[in-house]
């Protein structure tokens, strides 16, 4: 490897992209073509990265398989910024293999922080947490021990483990200040954003106020009986009852957990459950037989008793009651959660990542759009979705995947 491409390839992992194309931007040879296609990606313009990667990973010969793996790796980075759901994992697999296998230990290490973040992406925390499972990251410069640390601080405050996320960003923090690379910095600054904005709403006994991830935490090892709207399970301790599928049914909970510990109304909760303005008797009938089954959901946790005027939610074992709500409420909360983070999604990735049909997640977009909350750019396949970040908009409660205990 000649001079210039080893200085290119020094700048590059010092956050100098500029300085790397300044040595390399007019060769069209294979590890040139390979760190000119970093460089654009670091300075943001995917589509020509992409190019100029695929274009490198062509020109290596075939005894030159690291040279390759380094390249895919590259490729599914780029994939995994612009919200590519749909890339291949298993060449990122056999990459990561080809890396380790060569003593890469650095390339194998960024290959394995980049499936642990596509994992968080989609919910899959458990897949992360093997991943990340029985990997020292001591031998590894600065800035691939801040990747490592973010992975595993975004397992953590997904899984409500306030502790050890804010153990892996203070080790994050610490390794990028050694990095000294202002990218890293920045990344670690918002992750640790997190932490201290709020997270979800507490509604109990008529008051209302924001939690952040912590007092989460506390609650719900409180022994309080929870109506969780973030994934719309009951929960008390370690006893969880889904209702995700079941909408009318924890849609009936939440109402009654909300005015706990007085009833509900009848004709409140036919408007809660049903959309409907007036109890007729259809309605009323309709409201026993869905209280029926909502009484026995949740028969190991509260019972639902009839009063004169509606119903009302009595613990069984707990002492006290709470609602655990997104600090907004909105219908589409999961779309918009993904889109806060500022990058540009596609309606298929969302798919992907929501577990959901295209067609529900475009129904929800244009939705969105309709109301003002989220812009388009593009059209057909190249279309993209992405809203302004929201001051205080929760992205780790209504990503998918389940809470410890769960």
């Amino acid at each position: 490897m000649d001079s210039l491409i080893t200085a290119a390839a020094r700048a590059l992992a010092a956050g100098d992209p500029l300085g790397a194309l300044k040595r390399v931007a007019l060769r069209d040879d294979a590890p040139a073509l390979a760190l000119r296609g970093i460089a654009m990606a670091q300075l943001g313009d995917l589509v020509r990265a992409k190019a100029l990667l695929k274009s490198a990973a062509r020109a290596f010969g075939p005894k030159e398989a690291v040279a390759r793996a380094r390249c895919v790796v590259a490729e599914a980075e780029i994939a995994l910024v612009s919200r590519d759901l749909g890339w291949p994992t298993k060449a990122l697999d056999a990459a990561r293999a080809t890396l380790e296998k060569h003593g890469d230990r650095i390339n194998a290490a960024h290959a394995r922080n980049l499936e642990v973040r596509r994992l968080l992406l989609v919910g899959r925390l458990d897949e992360a947490e093997r991943t990340l499972a029985g990997f020292d990251p001591a031998p590894l410069p600065p800035a691939s021990r801040v990747a490592h640390e973010l992975a595993v601080a975004g397992v953590a405050m997904r899984r409500l483990q306030t502790k050890a996320a804010r153990a892996a960003l203070d080790r994050a923090e610490h390794a990028a200040g050694h990095a000294d690379i202002p990218a890293l910095t920045a990344e670690v600054e918002s992750a640790s954003l997190v932490m201290n904005t709020p997270a979800a709403r507490l509604i109990a006994r008529g008051e209302e106020r924001p939690l952040l991830l912590e007092e989460i935490e506390a609650l719900l090892a409180s022994g309080t009986l929870i109506v969780d709207a973030c994934r719309n399970v009951v929960r008390v301790a370690g006893t969880v009852v889904s209702l995700a599928t079941r909408p009318v049914l924890f849609a009936l909970a939440r109402a009654l957990g909300e005015a706990w510990p007085a009833d509900v109304p009848r004709s409140t909760l036919v408007a809660r459950a049903f959309g409907g303005k007036h109890a007729d008797e259809s309605h009323r009938a309709r409201l026993r037989v869905e209280v029926g089954r909502l009484r026995m959901e949740l028969r190991s946790l509260a019972d639902v008793s009839a009063t004169k005027r509606g119903f009302a939610l009595k613990p069984r074992c707990a002492h006290d009651l709470a609602v655990l709500a997104p600090p907004v409420d909105e219908r589409h909360a999961a779309v918009l959660a993904f889109l806060a983070d500022g990058e540009s999604w596609s309606s298929s990735a969302l798919a992907i990542a929501l577990g959901a049909s295209p067609r529900t997640v475009q129904r929800a977009l244009e939705q969105l759009a309709a109301a003002g909350k989220v812009q388009f750019y593009g059209r057909g396949r190249a279309r993209r979705w992405m809203t302004p970040p929201v001051l205080g908009f929760p992205t780790i409660l209504l990503l998918p995947g389940p809470l410890s205990g769960d």
